[in-house]
C-alpha cells in the first residue's frame, strides 16, 4: 500500500541536527496519520507521500520547516515562589506569554535555569533555531480506521489513547503542568 491520505504510517527513524550530532535514537517508531493532520512535520509527509514500506531517505528540515527561529521573546523570569516545588531544569509549564496579544493560547515553558528565587521559562520548542536531519525508514503502511480519521490521529500501539486523565478545574491556574509527549 502506498502513502496516501488517511492512511497509518510506522516510520523508524533517527533525528540529528545539522553537524549529525544525534538528538534522538527513535527507538519507539513514529506511528501517524497522513494527510495534513499535523500529526508531524509537513516536510516529512511531503517526503513520504506515495512511497511504500521499506522505503529511506535522510532529509534535512530547515528551522523555517520544522520547529521556527528561536525567539528571545519567549523567554522570561519569574519568582520561584509563583511556581511548583520541587523543581528542576527540564520541568515544563503551561502558562500565557507576557503579551497576551501575540498568542490566544496557552503555551508551554520549560525552566532552563534555576538561581536562588528566580526561575527562567523558555517558550520556545527544545528545537527551535535548528536544522534538523530525519533518517527515515517506512516499516509499514495501512488504512486509518473511520475513527482515527474522524480523531484525525493515530489510535493504538504507539498512537494516541483517549481516557479519563484529562486535567480539569485549573482554568484560574497561570502554570500548570503538563504532560509533553
Amino acid at each position: 500500500m502506498k502513502i496516501a491520505k488517511n492512511t497509518v504510517v510506522t516510520v523508524n527513524y533517527k533525528l540529528s541536527d545539522a553537524q549529525n550530532n544525534l538528538i534522538e535514537d527513535g527507538r519507539q517508531p513514529m506511528v501517524y496519520l497522513h494527510g495534513g493532520y499535523e500529526n508531524t512535520l509537513p516536510k516529512i509527509e511531503e517526503e513520504l507521500d506515495g512511497k511504500e514500506v521499506g522505503y529511506s531517505s535522510t532529509i534535512q528540515i530547515e528551522p523555517d520547516d520544522a520547529f521556527g527561529d528561536y525567539d528571545p521573546e519567549l523567554v522570561k523570569i519569574e519568582d520561584r515562589k509563583r511556581l511548583p516545588e520541587p523543581l528542576e531544569v527540564g520541568m515544563q509549564f503551561e502558562g500565557m506569554p507576557d503579551n497576551p496579544e501575540s498568542a490566544e493560547e496557552p503555551m508551554v515553558f520549560t525552566v532552563t535555569e534555576i538561581a536562588d528565587d528566580k526561575v527562567v521559562l523558555d517558550g520556545n520548542h527544545p528545537l527551535a533555531g535548528m536544522a534538523l536531519r530525519f533518517e527515515l525508514s517506512v516499516t509499514d503502511v495501512r488504512a486509518a480506521t473511520e475513527e482515527e480519521i474522524q480523531h484525525e490521529h493515530v489510535h493504538g500501539a504507539h498512537g494516541h489513547h483517549h481516557g479519563d486523565d484529562e486535567d480539569e478545574g485549573d482554568e484560574g491556574d497561570e502554570f500548570r503542568t503538563r504532560p509533553i509527549h
